[in-house]
Order: C-alpha cells, then sequence, then structure tokens
C-alpha cells in the first residue's frame, strides 16, 4: 500500500479504534479551554537560549514584547508608551506603559527592561549589531530608560519588534540575568497567559492560564502588535507526533486546532464538515540542509558545493508537501519568491540541471575520503524527516557516507548546539525550515549570516555575505536594497551557509466551533474563541 493511502486509511482506523473520546469538561469548561497540537514537543522554554519555532509560539504566550510587528512588517508599540529619538538618531528615551505586571504579581520595571536586552544582545543577529555600536543603556525611572548608541541605527524598533527568534522579549531582571549561553529555569513574563509549570510534561502535553491583570492595548490585534485579549481561559498544548493520531483526534473534537497538518491527510479531513483549513502562512517557508562549517568535510566550501550540485528541489518538496505542486516553488537564491528583494543573482548552481558527476569532482578536491557524515533528522516533525529521506539517497549517490541519526526535534535542537567534531557528540548536517517572513530581507534571517562564532548554528564565516548586509542596513532605498541583496545571494551560493531544499506552504485546520484564527508565520492565539 502507498504510504498516502496507508496514512488516510490509519486515520479512519485510529479514530474508530484507539479509543479517543471527549475529555470530561463540563460543556462551559470545555468551551474556555483551547486544546491545541503545536508542530513539535515543548521540550525546553528558553526563547533567548535558543531558536526553535516551538519554543518562541510557546513563549508568546508568557513574555511581552516593547514593540511588535504588523502584517506589513511595521514595528508597533507594545509594551512602550512612548519613545523620543534625538536628531543625531544616537539617543533614545523610552516609557513604558503603566499598569504592566509580572505574573508574580510585581510592576514591570525599566530596570527588568535594560536586563533583559542586555540577554537577548548576545545571542539575536540584530542584538549583536546594536551591542557592538552601544554607549549607554540604562534605567532613568521607574518605567524609563536610555539607550544611547555611538552610531546610528535606524532599524532599531524593528529590531525590537521583529518575529523571528531570538525575539527580545521582556523578562523580570532576576531571570534576565541568567547567562545568555544557559537556559532559565523560572517562567514568569507579562504576557496574557501564565505558564502552569506544574502541569508541564514534556513530549505530553503544556498548559496556560489567562492573566487577570494582563492590560491589553486598545488596538486590534495584528500578529504581534494591538491588543492581545485572550478569549479563552486556558491553553493545553497535547504533543502528537503522530499525524494518522492528531487527525484523529482533530475530527472526534478531542483537540480543537492543530498546527500543522501532514498534507497527505489534508483530503480526509476536508471531508469532515466539522473540519476547516487553510494556508497557515502565504508567506510559507524556506526549507533547510544546514552545515557544520567548523568541521570536515563541510568546513571546505567544495564539500557544500557538491551537495548543492545534486540537491533536487522538486524531489525535496513534493516529499514535503506530497503531490499538490501549487504548495511549493523552486528557489535560485535565498529570499522569500515573490517578495521584493528575492533574487537568482549567482544562483547557477541551485537552478542548472543536477550534476551528480561535478558533485563527485568537487568532493574528491575538498579531499573527502569516505568518513562518517552524521547527518541529524528529527522524525517527529514530518516536513524534516522527508527532507533527511531524500538527502540520504542523494548523498550516498555521490559517494559520501551518512550516519543517519534518526531522532527528535528536542534532541536535534539540543545537538546542534555543540560545536564538537561529530565523534564526540557533534553533527555535520540537520534540516529546518526558515519562516518565509524571515527570509524577506537580510535584517531577521538567521540562516543567512556568516560571522563565524557568533553566527546560528553551523558557524560559517564569509566576509562576502557581511559586506552585503552592511550595505542593506545602510541602504536609503528600495533599490539600493535590492542590489544589496543580489550581493549577498551571488556571495552565499559561493560559500553556502546552507542550501535551500524549496519554498513551500502548509495547511492549518481547526474545528468548525473555533473562530478567530487568523493566517501568519506563527499561531496567533489572542483573539481565538470556541462555542
Amino acid at each position: 500500500m502507498e504510504r498516502r493511502s496507508f496514512l488516510q486509511a490509519g486515520v479512519a482506523a485510529t479514530a474508530a479504534t484507539a479509543g479517543i473520546s471527549a475529555p470530561a469538561l463540563s460543556q462551559g469548561a470545555a468551551a474556555r479551554t483551547l486544546r491545541f497540537v503545536p508542530q513539535a514537543n515543548l521540550a525546553n522554554f528558553d526563547p533567548i537560549w535558543g531558536t526553535q519555532f516551538v519554543v518562541r509560539n510557546a513563549a508568546m504566550l508568557v513574555w511581552d514584547t516593547l514593540y511588535g510587528i504588523d502584517n506589513s512588517f511595521t514595528p508597533r508599540r507594545q509594551m512602550i508608551e512612548s519613545e523620543e529619538v534625538s536628531s543625531d538618531g544616537l539617543t533614545w528615551n523610552f516609557q513604558l506603559r503603566e499598569g504592566l505586571r509580572w505574573h508574580d504579581g510585581e510592576p514591570v520595571r525599566a530596570q527588568d527592561c535594560v536586563v533583559s536586552l542586555s540577554r537577548w544582545m548576545v545571542r539575536d543577529g540584530m542584538g549583536q549589531m546594536l551591542r557592538a555600536i552601544t554607549d549607554e543603556l540604562a534605567q532613568t525611572g521607574d518605567r524609563t530608560f536610555r539607550w544611547r548608541l555611538r552610531q546610528p541605527y535606524p532599524k532599531l524598533l524593528l529590531a525590537l519588534g521583529k518575529n523571528n527568534t531570538p525575539i527580545a522579549f521582556m523578562m523580570p531582571e532576576r531571570i534576565a540575568r541568567t547567562d545568555p549561553f544557559q537556559q532559565i529555569t523560572e517562567f514568569v513574563g507579562s504576557g496574557p497567559m501564565r505558564f502552569n509549570r506544574g502541569e508541564w510534561v514534556p513530549g505530553a502535553r503544556a498548559t496556560w492560564s489567562r492573566f487577570e491583570q494582563y492590560v491589553p492595548r486598545n488596538e486590534a490585534p495584528n500578529w504581534l502588535s494591538g491588543g492581545k485579549r485572550m478569549m479563552v481561559d486556558r491553553v493545553e498544548w497535547i504533543i502528537q507526533p503522530d499525524p494518522a493520531t492528531a487527525a484523529a483526534a482533530l475530527q472526534s473534537g478531542e483537540v480543537d486546532w492543530w498546527e500543522q497538518p501532514l498534507n497527505d491527510l489534508i483530503p480526509v479531513m476536508r471531508r469532515n464538515r466539522n473540519i476547516r483549513m487553510e494556508v497557515a502562512d502565504p508567506l510559507g517557508n524556506v526549507g533547510c540542509l544546514r552545515f557544520n562549517h567548523l568541521h570536515a568535510p563541510f568546513n571546505d566550501p567544495r564539500a557544500r558545493q557538491a551537495v548543492a550540485w545534486v540537491v533536487s528541489q522538486p524531489d525535496f518538496m513534493r516529499a514535503v508537501v506530497g503531490s499538490d505542486d501549487a504548495l511549493w516553488k523552486a528557489m535560485g537564491g535565498m529570499f522569500t519568491p515573490d517578495t521584493p528583494n528575492y533574487t537568482e543573482a549567482g544562483g547557477e548552481i541551485l537552478t542548472r540541471p543536477r550534476d551528480a558527476a561535478q558533485a563527485r569532482r568537487l568532493l574528491q578536491e575538498s579531499g573527502y575520503s569516505g568518513q562518517p557524515v552524521t547527518m541529524l533528522v528529527a522524525q517527529d516533525l514530518a516536513p524534516l524527516s522527508a527532507m533527511g529521506q531524500v538527502a540520504n539517497a542523494l548523498l550516498r549517490s555521490i559517494g559520501m557516507n551518512v550516519d543517519f541519526v534518526a531522532t527528535d526535534w528536542g534532541t536535534v535542537g539540543a545537538r546542534r548546539a555543540s560545536r564538537e567534531p561529530r565523534e564526540r557528540g557533534g553533527w555535520n548536517i540537520f534540516f529546518t525550515w526558515f519562516a518565509g517572513a524571515d527570509c524577506t530581507n537580510p535584517a531577521s534571517y538567521l540562516g543567512l549570516r556568516a560571522h563565524g562564532e557568533q553566527a546560528w548554528f553551523g558557524w560559517p564565516s564569509d566576509p562576502a555575505i557581511e559586506a552585503g548586509r552592511d550595505k542593506w542596513f545602510a541602504a536609503t532605498d528600495a533599490a539600493q536594497e535590492k542590489a544589496a541583496c543580489d550581493e549577498i545571494n551571488r556571495a552565499a551560493m559561493v560559500s553556502l551557509p546552507f542550501v535551500p531544499t524549496g519554498f513551500y506552504r502548509g495547511y492549518q485546520a481547526w474545528r468548525s466551533n473555533v473562530s478567530g484564527v487568523v493566517s501568519g508565520p506563527l499561531p496567533w492565539f489572542w483573539g481565538v474563541s470556541k462555542s
């Protein structure tokens, strides 16, 4: 039986035989509880220490931000009441909104924000740029603080309001003083929901309860901006790595909303009149085959180029999304297709016919001689599992000795942080995706930084990419920004921080008695209600 037929048949069988039943809640309590199946297990809960989307999405409920972007990528005030900037662009004075409180009842102070920003700047790409030009970041009153720079940074508010990881979440001072390379152990924020740490069972569930003292903004919610009004009293994340079981739970009403349904199961769920579906994010995702640039063989650009010469994006994307070719596009560059900065400048290595002979020649020139290549493949995320299977066959076809490590996303998230060689617990390749919203420009594009030890996992170093990025930040109009992106793309196609495996979209699905679900680069829980 084909995989898709097997899965589709399994949905019905699971619903009939798995003993799925509605939880023992009163009708009123059920309507006040939103049960959600996230994309992956919440294995850790520090949104500054790491960059996993599942952690960011959970953190949105607990921690708030000074600014938040709307769906036009414009930063809007969130925790901030007002700001003033000097005429030379070097001094910023900020004032917090009145009445903000932490979940433990203490007031939010400017000093909390100063320390939170200091921790965030160590780990975030834009934050690192700010840290390098910061002359002073200091509290000036209970609700006010000053940020003085040595040179102007026109995109400061974007840095504070962006949606890509790590986000500049505000935490109480005692928590924010945690070493940025160590995980926090206390989860107190000022956001609309409190985390129920005593109910957290990694691999099974995580829950949140409404924070009654949260003061939402008056504006309508729009992505990370506006009033984050919770319409339910409780949010439960049900960790469900088996897609057939998750689909059956959604159909039976055991869960209300599924973040990332397997595309193979969409036809079955479409036939259920109690389920609604739409593309989760029109800006989609950029698939990523990520190299470790510190160790052989991929410390040599020729080995990375060898892989690029055999990556067939149609093969990867059809493995990820199935037979619906409307859900994916091939990419000749690094930026999100159909956005102003998309470019295929220098992208021939991705767009020319695949060439296994050329790949073998490059591998030989790089000095590769059959040593194991450790490839981390998360089996609990269907897109990553599919990418890993395709890459395994491709790499073996050009003579690479693949050490295929089938594991879970939480383990990948921990192991990819290791800078050790593979034989001491390190790695050579892992797979992920970047939200297309994060790849529209260089500002928030984690995977495209190439500043060595400070770069994202894989630690690529390429002065040409960084020079192009500096030009983008210095650009004064759209034409200059586009020219800088052309320059970045040309450099990236040579040094290859990663290989894009293609652009794709996916669905989200929810019960018909749930309203307020909005598309975007992450699930927005505010404004979502049940009847």
